[in-house]
């Protein structure tokens, strides 16, 4: 027998929607504000996920610019029906009293062709979901978001009609189901089964009061009855278990009697404590029991380990995903994202003009809600080193470039190099915005001109050290270890701010004087400490 260790999609990976076509599987995943948008993912097994497709490639399909941190795109879902796929996404413009909460359907005939441009759908809530029921008939679910003051903000769920033949929402909205007594219902998920619908919710937020709960019905729009099973998942009665946060799933059929669930988790570094990696995708096999379903553990807490799904034996799973690249590519490799604006709509970022090289031409600051130069890619691993080497020459302190980790413009770490123009030195220094408060970590260290220099950071856990080095010299810390755990939506939220992504480590460059300035990078390594 092998096993399967959770999570089988490591990193900041959240709010899963899944689809089984023929022998494939393909789940998509949520990005929020980084692009390309929504990752969607393909297997074979449910073990061993590659990237498929990002079907929001450019700003005309989702123009994120100036959009708060961790709005933008949430929760997508994916489905499929009569040989087309649909995605639908919601694009989060708004967090305060009111949310405007854009939704748009995206199709296409391949996972990894041509997508549409996405058709605008509706603005009354987000996390919206198909069902396409056996009588041909398709229905479009979400969340119903209430503005008024003396109203509770999430108003339940609410199913309409959508004919996908003329791409519209047809008659009326229906509130069908208002969620359980775990308090806001969200996330929607339906299947039908032996005539019965099922709908699988998120329920009580994404923290660590997360669940998922299953309700029945014989007819679409209800009633329907909560599980005897109730909730199906969560780890809320229970702190020690490593996946944490667990909630947010979807069904997965391999056979008529083999079923999964994938669902959210977070790994925290402490008991209850803060999460650097966001939100993650674990698998969990489950039973039906007189109709409803439940994990196969007999529990509702999730399992590190299962037993591996048959379609999986003697599947070896990847568990390591360091990466390098030395920049040869005609374009990025497909783990980095970009900030707000797609790398392929965005100029600044340059592979042509010095083949081997990745050049970025300075921008907007790193605080920049707008037009950023920033690649990066998620954390998967709790201990990993990061190394780029870097040419720049920067002729004033509006001209900066280096390594950061980041989590969201309010929250990083940035080792950059820059330029004093009244003694014409170029330095080095460290620099830390935690909840929008700016220092430095390190004092501001002369450096040659002229030179090549390495910038390395190893995260251990809840700590970072930085390291540089001239030319072929070794390598000496910069700074003392930095807060790496403060990189994460627990702390952020704690300290009265919304986060749901993940911590990212990347390549930057700003000019806030000419926009003239540029730094090339040789190379980016990604190594996981095993």
């Amino acid at each position: 027998m092998t096993t399967v260790i959770n999570p089988v999609l490591r990193g900041f990976n959240p709010d899963n929607s899944l689809i089984k076509v023929g022998a494939d599987y393909y789940m998509a995943t949520s990005t929020f504000e980084w692009m390309p948008g929504v990752e969607i993912y393909h297997s074979k097994d449910l073990v061993n996920w590659e990237l498929a497709a990002n079907p929001l490639q450019h700003t005309s399909q989702a123009d994120l610019i100036g959009n708060y941190n961790s709005g933008s795109i949430w929760a997508p879902h994916l489905s499929y029906k009569e040989g087309k796929f649909y995605l639908l996404i919601t694009d989060v413009k708004t967090g305060t009293a009111f949310k405007d909460t854009l939704n748009y359907v995206l199709t296409a005939d391949a996972i990894d062709g041509k997508w549409s441009e996405p058709l605008f759908v509706t603005a009354s809530g987000f996390d919206p979901s198909f069902f396409h029921d056996e009588d041909g008939r398709s229905y479009i679910m979400s969340m119903l978001f209430d503005h008024r003051l003396d109203k509770p903000r999430f108003s339940g769920l609410v199913i309409q009609e959508f004919n996908t033949d003329t791409m519209k929402l047809m008659g009326l909205r229906e509130h069908f189901f208002y969620g359980t007594d775990l308090g806001v219902c969200e996330g929607p998920m339906m299947m039908k089964k032996d005539g019965w619908y099922y709908l699988l919710c998120a329920a009580g937020g994404t923290g660590y009061s997360h669940a998922a709960t299953v309700c029945r019905s014989k007819n679409v729009t209800g009633p329907y009855e909560v599980s005897p099973y109730h909730p199906l998942l969560t780890t809320k009665p229970y702190p020690d278990n490593p996946l944490q946060k667990s909630g947010h799933a979807c069904f997965c059929e391999v056979t008529e009697d083999e079923w999964y669930i994938m669902h959210i988790c977070s790994r925290p570094l402490t008991k209850r404590g803060n999460c650097t990696l966001g939100r993650e995708t674990a698998l969990q096999k489950i039973d039906w029991i007189d109709g409803w379903p439940r994990l196969s553990n007999g529990t509702m807490q999730p399992d590190l380990e299962i037993e591996s799904p048959s379609i999986a034996y003697n599947v070896v799973q990847k568990t390591d995903f360091s990466t390098r690249t030395d920049f040869d590519e005609s374009s990025l490799p497909t783990y980095f994202k970009s900030l707000r604006q797609p790398a392929v709509d965005n100029d600044c970022i340059d592979l042509l003009s010095r083949p081997g090289w990745l050049r970025l031409h300075g921008r907007q600051s790193i605080a920049s809600l707008h037009r950023q130069t920033l690649i990066a890619r998620r954390w998967q691993h709790f201990f990993f080193t990061a190394e780029t080497v870097m040419e720049f020459e920067p002729k004033s302190f509006q001209q900066m470039a280096g390594l950061t980790l980041f989590y969201d413009t309010d929250n990083w770490h940035y080792l950059h190099v820059s330029c004093d123009e009244k003694t014409g030195e170029k330095n080095i220094q460290l620099e830390t915005c935690d909840i929008n408060q700016f220092s430095y970590s390190s004092e501001r260290i002369v450096i040659a001109k002229n030179q090549p220099i390495r910038l390395t950071v190893t995260v251990e856990g809840d700590k970072a050290q930085f390291y540089y080095a001239m030319g072929d010299g070794e390598l000496q810390p910069i700074g003392n270890p930095v807060t790496a755990d403060h990189l994460s939506d627990d702390y952020i939220k704690a300290n009265g701010k919304l986060a749901f992504t993940g911590a990212m480590v990347g390549l930057c460059a700003q000019d806030m004087d000419d926009h003239s300035s540029f730094a090339d990078f040789d190379y980016f390594s990604y190594s996981e400490n095993h």
